[in-house]
This record gives C-alpha cells, structure tokens and sequence, in this order.
C-alpha cells in the first residue's frame, strides 16, 4: 500500500513528506483522526499566533 503511493510515476518524495503521508494514513486507519485534527488545529494556532510577552512587562505612567 505505502509503495503503490510513493511508486506513483513522476512523483517525488522527500523523507519529511513520506513521513507526513504514511504518518496521516495510519492516524486515519486507526480511528484516531478527530482527535488528531483537534490537536493538530490547536498546535496550528498556536504557530501561527503566539503568545507576547506582554505579560512580563508592567505598565508605568
């Protein structure tokens, strides 16, 4: 199965990308891709818009 997808003529897979597949493919026959999702959608929010630093600073006048 995982030949037949990275065998595709005129693909090319970096080791990264295979990864990423294989890794989404077995999350998905598992069952476990809600979960997955849930947790991948926070991570991604969480790059995307990190937290300042504004917390350690105190506000003067």
């Amino acid at each position: 199965m995982i030949a037949d997808r990275l065998d595709i003529t005129g693909s090319r897979w970096t080791v990264p990308g295979a990864e990423a597949v294989l890794t989404l493919r077995t999350v998905i026959s598992n069952g476990d891709f809600p979960d997955y999702w849930i947790f991948h959608a926070q991570k991604e929010h969480e790059r995307l818009h990190p937290l300042t630093d504004q917390h350690i600073y105190a506000l003067q006048a």
